[in-house]
């Protein structure tokens, strides 16, 4: 079993891969689409939840999704005819930051994406490209609630905390019009979702080939959780329009 399909099962009863729960999600998204008939990118878009959601809830939208993973856009093109959606996505197989495109979009999505771009600030920038004079982005990345230690920063990451981190958009030439940090509930249902997820496939298939590296991951990813960053790691959506340039 290859590192997407065990992605697959581990996000099965939590699509949305980040920790938020439903109703942030669509708030956010109701933040950042006002009129419901823009033009909407994600990059990084994975299975193509937000984008998903956002053509459910919005019959005049048009969307495009980009990513490395044709597993996980196999997965959107699927749920996106299900839905009813297809004709207004677009999908794109490749790395993200390679993506052009003759038009502009009005909303840019990027959410537990910036690994890919370098970190926060490069996936602005990235974003930033593609954007439409008065357009919006919503990012989602993550913050240090409190000092981590030296193992949770190997694991996840040199963030800062939460001040600063909105100090360095700012500071990048943007303005939040909204955000939302991630509650106790929605991090810890998250976690169990995802690694209880992956165990119960496990336990579920004793003869499975990859059952044993599946339990396994399962057992290594919520002890590292529970022992390493549950009380240090935050993640942070925010809702961010370009500042305009009074100089």
């Amino acid at each position: 079993m290859n590192r997407e399909q065990m992605s697959a099962i581990a996000h099965a009863e939590h699509p949305i891969k980040s920790p938020l729960d439903d109703h942030s999600v669509r708030r956010l998204l109701d933040r950042g689409l006002a009129h419901g008939s823009e033009r909407a990118l994600d990059l990084g878009c994975g299975s193509g939840e937000w984008l998903l959601r956002a053509l459910a809830a919005h019959p005049h939208l048009h969307a495009e999704g980009v990513d490395i993973s044709e597993y996980a856009l196999a997965q959107a093109r699927s749920t996106a005819t299900d839905l009813g959606v297809e004709k207004r996505l677009v999908l794109h197989h490749m790395k993200a930051e390679d993506f052009t495109s003759a038009e502009p979009f009005d909303v840019v999505l990027s959410f537990g994406a910036a690994h890919a771009f370098g970190g926060l600030l490069p996936t602005l920038a990235a974003a930033r490209k593609h954007l439409a004079p008065g357009g919006c982005v919503l990012i989602g990345d993550g913050f240090w609630q409190h000092a981590p230690s030296r193992e949770a920063i190997e694991m996840l990451g040199d963030f800062t905390d939460l001040a600063t981190t909105v100090d360095r958009v700012v500071a990048d030439g943007w303005t939040p019009i909204d955000g939302h940090v991630s509650t106790r509930r929605e991090l810890d249902d998250y976690e169990w979702a995802c690694w209880g997820s992956l165990a119960a496939w496990a336990l579920d298939h004793p003869d499975h080939p990859d059952g044993t590296e599946a339990l396994t991951m399962a057992t290594t990813r919520r002890n590292e959780w529970l022992h390493a960053y549950r009380d240090t790691w935050g993640f942070v959506s925010l809702v961010l329009r370009q500042t305009p340039n009074r100089a």
